[in-house]
């Protein structure tokens, strides 16, 4: 099987050290993994179940048979040889075999093909990639909750240790059609988590997912965008720079091989890494058929709560949410207080230091916008006050967390209680 990759061993190992520093590089396990990553589909449970029972090697030694069939009925005959080989093995090791191997091996023999293979590995050499395997400390724990349907592996750009903070990532996602409402939202979502430390996922797409990404980008926070196609390109390609620039200050991962097209279905698997690898997922906008909603379901299949924003009655972008809210899979959410109180329970109420009878604190406050800087001596002009008293409370309004200073200025910070 190593013969398919199109490098020997010596050239594979410079490759590991590249793709994977400071982690343990087993070539044939290495090997083996990315090979059943080309074969399977995202999310295939028969190729996970091998894996994680046999051992990538050696499961995929089971199954994998390098030469084409010259008859469908000679590769059915084939399948039954690879299932009764694979069933041999499990009794051997004392366990029951995973039913569905004979149909697996119909759907991966199509990719045991050298050229394609080769291709994977040589993209891979050629990328600036690491590759993350279960068992590497940046690994997501989220992703035990997939069972056997959890990636192979994943291919990362950007910082990978943000995999790892489970506890403090949320998914925002939506429709791509996204009302102003919706964007607003989902910036002011997004911007205010990453703010307070949070990890920011979604899926690079338009509308709200992209939303998402550039808000927490611009308060200098972290983010994930998790792509449905190979790493070699980014989808869609009208957002490719803002990808880019979520691989360069966060990261971007795939768990598809390089040279992988994003299709209907791979999106749809997508949404259930997103689902996993984060502790609560917001639905801001989505239709009744949404891929939010197939995120959304697939974090209701692991336990992972669902925040849902409501919308106007009005508004099919919203039908979605409503739809969750109503079922019971749900929580309408209306603030940032009420996601992380979903992810981690209740909050002690922070103590403000702003004296509400003290009207300078108010009068500062309404000459601030959340979007336009302004300075001290713009504030202390509109106010009304000196600009040292200005300065003062403002650096009181600041420890409340009511007001924000950019490089240009001073803003306000939505309140939300």
């Amino acid at each position: 099987m190593t013969g398919q990759v199109g490098m020997g061993a010596p050239r594979r190992a410079e490759l590991w050290d590249r793709l994977r520093p400071g982690r343990p590089s087993d070539d044939a396990e290495l090997t083996a993994r990315v090979v059943w990553s080309v074969l399977a589909e995202p999310g295939d449970g028969v190729a996970g179940r091998l894996v994680a029972d046999l051992g990538p090697a050696a499961s995929l030694d089971l199954v994998f048979r390098d030469r084409a069939f010259p008859s469908p009925a000679d590769a059915k005959r084939e399948a039954t040889a690879v299932g009764a080989a694979v069933r041999a093995a499990y009794e051997s090791r004392g366990l029951e075999a995973p039913a569905g191997v004979r149909a697996g091996f119909l759907r991966w023999q199509p990719r045991m093909t050298g050229p394609l293979i080769a291709s994977v590995f040589a993209m891979a050499e050629a990328s600036a990639a690491e590759l993350l395997v279960p068992g590497d400390p940046q690994w997501s724990p989220g992703f035990v909750g997939l069972g056997d349907n959890a990636p192979l592996l994943l291919w990362a750009l950007g910082d990978v240790e943000l995999l790892a903070r489970f506890a403090r990532s949320v998914a925002i996602v939506g429709t791509r059609a996204a009302t102003g409402y919706g964007t607003h939202v989902a910036t002011e979502f997004a911007a205010e988590l990453a703010e307070r430390g949070w990890t920011v996922v979604s899926g690079g797409a338009y509308g709200i997912d992209a939303s998402a990404h550039r808000a927490a980008l611009a308060a200098k926070g972290d983010t994930i965008a998790v792509m449905a196609g190979g790493l070699n390109s980014f989808y869609p390609t009208g957002n490719s720079d803002l990808i880019a620039r979520v691989a360069r200050e966060g990261l971007v991962v795939a768990e598809v091989p390089f040279g992988t097209p994003p299709t209907p279905f791979r999106f749809l698997a997508r949404n259930r890494m997103i689902a996993a690898m984060t502790s609560v997922i917001v639905v801001v906008e989505a239709g009744s058929r949404s891929g939010s909603i197939n995120t959304a379901n697939h974090a209701s299949s692991i336990g992972r709560p669902i925040a849902a924003v409501p919308g106007p009655i009005t508004s099919p972008s919203s039908a979605g949410c409503h739809e969750l809210v109503q079922s019971g899979r749900a929580e309408l959410v209306a603030r940032v207080e009420d996601i992380v109180r979903l992810a981690h329970g209740e909050l002690p109420e922070p103590q403000q230091l702003a004296d509400p009878e003290d009207p300078r604190y108010s009068r500062v406050l309404t000459t601030l916008s959340g979007r336009t800087p302004r300075t001290v001596g713009e504030v202390a002009a509109r106010s009304g006050l000196g600009e040292s008293e200005a300065a003062g409370v403002l650096g009181v309004l600041l420890l409340d967390g009511a007001v924000r200073k950019t490089e240009d200025g001073w803003v306000s910070v939505r309140r939300t209680e």
